[in-house]
């Protein structure tokens, strides 16, 4: 799947689980996905904490797609093409310089 193919996707399950109702309990806002994708960053993170391994990838690779998930639905609620928008930003980063 490409990114279109994944976010039609993740839209779908959004859609399935009544999420984008207007009487939903998980408001589907740029503020809330923001806050979420902060979350699921986080879960990241306590994979890490106390070791320089991953013990546990397939839990680890779940917490990843929960971070694209909401990665892909902030950006695209927010009239954002992500593939664009990565593209433009590797050109400016190829031209940055950072200290070695």
């Amino acid at each position: 799947m490409d990114i279109a193919e994944l976010t039609e996707a993740m839209h779908a399950l959004v859609q399935a689980k009544g999420w984008y109702a207007a009487d939903s309990l998980k408001k589907q806002t740029p503020k809330n996905l923001a806050l979420s994708l902060s979350i699921e960053a986080a879960e990241v993170l306590e994979h890490l904490q106390w070791s320089e391994e991953i013990n546990d990838k397939d839990e680890f690779a779940g917490e990843l797609a929960d971070v694209a998930l909401y990665l892909l639905q902030l950006a695209s609620i927010s009239g954002i093409d992500l593939e664009a928008a990565i593209v433009k930003k590797l050109e400016v980063n190829y031209g940055r310089e950072w200290d070695s």
